[in-house]
Parts: structure tokens; sequence; C-alpha cells
């Protein structure tokens, strides 16, 4: 047991008693970042490196980047994908690039992808999210793993952010299959 985010159980510090939550007065950011294992700090302004001038330009630009690539370019593609996009996107291109980068099987099979973007529409009911749909062939130079495999169809859901008049980024990307 013992403390959790706004509780202090059986401390017997002033103002509290054991089972009873501890004063709120006292909930400086270091209380609340000791409760809760994080620091609330405002949020970073995030600046996207090539914003587009509409948002289905910007979701055919990332998806287009995203889906086309090869072990020698993987992690540097990501890296692009990621500065030119905000907000989850732009965390998930860092973590995919890091994984790419570090990736010995990817690089030693000569593994590499190339595909199109066949069609992108706006989300019913869920402004600024777009369906998009791919068709994608995964290849190796140097392994029999992607051998006899055709293209096949993929889907992602594209989240648009206007990151100033005129101009959209990918805040979120998620592929569904």
């Amino acid at each position: 047991l013992g403390e959790s985010a706004g509780q202090v159980i059986g401390d017997g510090a002033a103002g509290s008693s054991p089972g009873r939550p501890a004063p709120t007065a006292a909930r400086t950011p270091l209380a609340i970042a000791q409760a809760t294992h994080e620091y609330p700090s405002p949020p970073v302004r995030q600046t996207p490196s090539a914003p587009a001038a509409d948002p289905v330009r910007a979701v055919e630009a990332f998806a287009g980047a995203y889906i086309n690539w090869d072990a020698s370019t993987v992690a540097k593609d990501m890296s692009r994908l990621a500065a030119g996009s905000v907000g989850q996107a732009r965390s998930a291109m860092q973590l995919a690039a890091v994984q790419t980068a570090q990736d010995y099987e990817l690089a030693r099979a000569g593994v590499g992808n190339q595909g199109s973007v066949e069609a992108i529409g706006p989300v019913a009911g869920h402004p600024g999210q777009y369906a998009v749909v791919t068709l994608e062939r995964t290849t190796a130079t140097d392994s029999t793993a992607y051998a006899g495999l055709g293209a096949a169809w993929h889907v992602a859901i594209a989240t648009v952010t206007q990151v100033a008049p005129g101009r959209w980024a990918l805040s979120g990307w998620q592929p569904e299959n």
C-alpha cells in the first residue's frame, strides 16, 4: 500500500489520518511528481519542418514517405517524417527511427517496401481524421522471407492539425493492419 496520488496512508502527519487524503494545500508540483512519478510541465511547442497547404496534401505526403523505404534509408526516412509532423505522429516516427536504426535483421536481409497511396477520405464524424488506403509490397534482396508475396492493401487513420493559417501537419498516425 503506501502512497498514491493525493493520498497518504498511516503517516500520522498533521491534518491527515490513516486512510485519509493529505491536505491539498501542499500539492506543489514536486509533491505531485513524487506521488505520480510525472512532473507537470507546460506542453512543448512543436514546429513541423514543412507543413502542407491543405490537410489532404499533408496526409498524402506523409503516407507516401511512410510506405516507400529500404533498409539503408528507413531510419533517416522516419526521422524526416518525425521532423515534418507534431504530437503522436512525431513521437511514433521518432521511435520508429530509433528502432529501425538498431534492427540488424532488417539491414542484413535488405528489406524494402514500395507502395502507392490509393485513396484518402475524411472519416465521418471525426474532424481532422482521414482514412488512408495504400497498396504495398515488401521485398528483401538478401533473404527469401518475402519471396512470392504479392502486394497487400493497408489502411491507416491519419489525423491532421492546422499549425499555422493555411498550413497543416500530421499529428496522428495509426496503422490499422
